[in-house]
């Protein structure tokens, strides 16, 4: 017979290694486990300063592995030009984001960090990445495919530096280009934009069929979290002036600016910036309508919605006057991870506080941290946290620079090509006496890829690896010799013969407000540099800008005249149109307009009359000499042109199946 002592005892200890057991076995680190069955046990374990703390994302040079432990926070990101060292290497970048993941993981549920990055045009912060053309000339090319094609490239570029998460794209319809981010939009008609939203299943991975609307999708390891902004309405601003206020009405915001929103929600993306801009008076960081009424609500969105670099900072005039105020109009508006960035315990205590006082309902919190949970484990960030160098390989790869490449060809747009369709003056022979190459951007890297590229503002010189349009011209040409004169004066160009002159000239590079511009000119002494060598020598006139500038005054004095846009590091694709191993099949994505006096001007505005409509784009006589259209991409894509009778009567112009000369 047992004694009951020992029965009792066993039995305590038979029910305490079931308890243990029951314990350790955590759904939420289930995969097998449906998504929101995971969603629902980890929040029911979190307390709520472990739900604040998601909701909260820091800038790396605040962060440290500690500050990530005791703070518990949810994500991490780089702005603009923020690297661990110059010239980082993957290795160094996978070594830091683990270093603070590995902070992430020693908390008591070991929920990890997710860390995010302006990737905007390729993996542009940093260096030897891939830099592709901005959206203003992704959007000339009108080829979805391509777009595409460049976001699985920058995904495996992103992934190579240990970051799963792009800020990008940017989905602004932008209307007025005054405005210092028009280069960010890929054009001002919003079927364009719908269009290129194909860079999110680029980005994120092709959405399998019968997935849920609204729900983020990321297929696996080699893909990253995308992030259309800025909701909404930030391409409409009055006069084109940044973070101001768009004035439209209901069938303007939701014919316009909302309709890109519609497809990247369709197409699985799985977070959303706001805007900081305001929407007839009223903030959008504080926006409770739009933000949970019509994007989480009525479309439905399951990801989750981020603010902007200090948004809800600026919910107030001056911007943190009342920050207290900017975190509960923020949080209540829908906003559910906020990027502080520096000051994160001051955002932690005051939500935490507005909480506390039922200010702030948890059901709120709930409803944030379960879409910041969601997205992390549809990306499978729990089963695979910590980084590795097995994408290192990826960063500034030969077939995405031949990519970019490839972009920069289609993104050309002819807007002139000689005076009359049998004089046409591109392309241009390689065998030649001799060539003069001009202009402040002929030989400037820095500003062929404009800003967001190495620094927040871009540069000048040599910031990273690439071609300048110039060494691509040397290298298309061979043994012809290439002369180069930054700003040539009249005397050399009267002691010096050459064939024929390409002038490259253009804007410098700018970001966000410092891109504000009322006047939209090109660099000086660009006008004078066309001025002195195109009255001496017949010239090709090359724009390198991230709009269109002024450029009426100096058309007659040209022979022909290309917008490059900011085509990034690739410049080859420069010379291999000019030259014409390919053809040109850019249309422009934007009115070209005469005078800033015009603007804002608008394809189907009243009173249309820009000097170059929505869509213009020539294409060059295959029969002329120098032209060898046998791999030419005109050939193999089909060229939609929406353009009208341009003021160049004497081009021909293809316009809805007819032809007007």
């Amino acid at each position: 017979m047992i004694c009951p002592k020992v029965s009792w005892g066993c039995l305590l200890l038979l029910l305490c290694f079931a308890w243990m057991g029951d314990a350790e076995y955590m759904k939420y680190k289930d995969p097998k486990q449906p998504v929101n069955t995971r969603i629902k046990d980890l929040i029911r374990r979190m307390t709520l300063a472990e739900k604040i703390g998601q909701m909260t994302q820091i800038e790396r040079s605040v962060a440290s592995a500690d500050v990530m432990k005791k703070y518990f926070i949810g994500s991490i990101l780089s702005g603009g030009g923020s690297v661990p060292a110059p010239q980082a290497t993957p290795a160094i970048w996978v070594n830091m984001v683990n270093e603070f993941q590995k902070g992430a993981l020693s908390t008591r549920l070991g929920i990890p960090m997710i860390y995010g990055i302006d990737a905007v045009h390729g993996n542009n912060n940093v260096y030897n990445a891939t830099i592709f053309p901005h959206n203003v000339g992704l959007g000339a090319t009108r080829d979805p495919d391509l777009v595409k094609r460049i976001g699985d490239a920058t995904a495996l570029e992103v992934r190579a530096t240990g970051i799963p998460y792009t800020f990008a794209p940017c989905i602004a319809v932008c209307r007025d280009p005054r405005w210092g981010r028009c280069y960010e939009s890929y054009s001002e008609d919003h079927k364009i934009v719908q269009e290129m939203t194909d860079i999110i299943i680029g980005l994120q991975g092709e959405i399998p069929e019968n997935h849920t609307k609204g729900v983020p999708y990321i297929a696996g390891k080699d893909k990253v979290v995308a992030c259309a902004k800025h909701f909404v309405g930030d391409g409409g601003t009055h006069n084109g002036v940044n973070e101001n206020n768009t004035i439209v009405d209901e069938h303007g915001l939701l014919g316009i600016h909302m309709p890109p929103y519609y497809d990247s929600i369709i197409k699985g993306v799985a977070t959303v910036m706001v805007s900081y801009s305001s929407l007839n008076g009223a903030k959008m960081h504080a926006n409770h309508d739009l933000v949970t009424g019509y994007l989480k609500s009525k479309l439905h969105f399951r990801g989750f919605v981020i603010s902007d670099w200090l948004g809800i900072d600026r919910i107030t005039s001056p911007p943190g006057a009342n920050y207290t105020y900017s975190v509960q109009a923020g949080i209540n508006a829908g906003i559910d991870m906020v990027m502080v960035p520096y000051n994160y315990t001051e955002y932690i205590d005051d939500a935490t506080s507005l909480v506390n006082k039922h200010i702030i309902s948890m059901s709120r919190i709930d409803d944030a941290v379960s879409r910041i949970l969601r997205v992390k484990f549809t990306m499978g960030l729990f089963e695979n946290p910590l980084a590795d160098l097995s994408f290192a390989d990826q960063l500034g790869k030969k077939e995405h620079r031949e990519l970019a490449r490839e972009a920069v060809r289609k993104s050309l747009v002819l807007l002139k090509n000689g005076n009359t369709p049998n004089q046409q003056f591109l392309p241009l022979p390689k065998k030649a006496r001799r060539i003069l190459v001009a202009g402040s951007h002929a030989s400037n890297l820095g500003y062929q890829c404009g800003g967001w590229s190495i620094q927040w503002m871009g540069g000048s010189g040599d910031i990273t690896a690439g071609t300048t349009v110039l060494d691509a011209i040397k290298s298309t040409v061979g043994d012809t010799p290439v002369v180069y004169s930054e700003n040539p004066d009249n005397s050399f160009m009267k002691t010096n013969d050459f064939s024929f002159a390409i002038v490259v000239v253009g804007e410098t590079p700018y970001a966000e407000t410092v891109g504000d511009d009322t006047d939209l000119t090109i660099l000086d002494p660009g006008p004078d540099t066309i001025r002195t060598v195109c009255s001496t020598v017949k010239c090709a006139v090359v724009i390198i800008s991230g709009r269109p500038v002024v450029i009426e005054p100096y058309l007659p004095l040209m022979e022909a005249l290309v917008a490059a846009w900011l085509p990034g590091t690739e410049g080859q694709g420069v010379a291999d149109v000019l030259f014409g191993d390919y053809g040109f099949t850019g249309k422009l994505s934007r009115t070209w307009f005469k005078s800033v006096d015009q603007l804002p001007m608008n394809v189907g505005d009243p009173h249309y009359d820009p000097l170059f409509p929505f869509g213009f784009g020539l294409t060059i006589n295959s029969s002329q000499p120098g032209f060898s259209g046998a791999d030419s991409p005109r050939d193999k894509t089909k060229i939609t042109v929406y353009a009208v009778l341009s003021l160049l009567l004497s081009m021909i112009l293809t316009f809805d199946g007819h032809r007007y000369i």
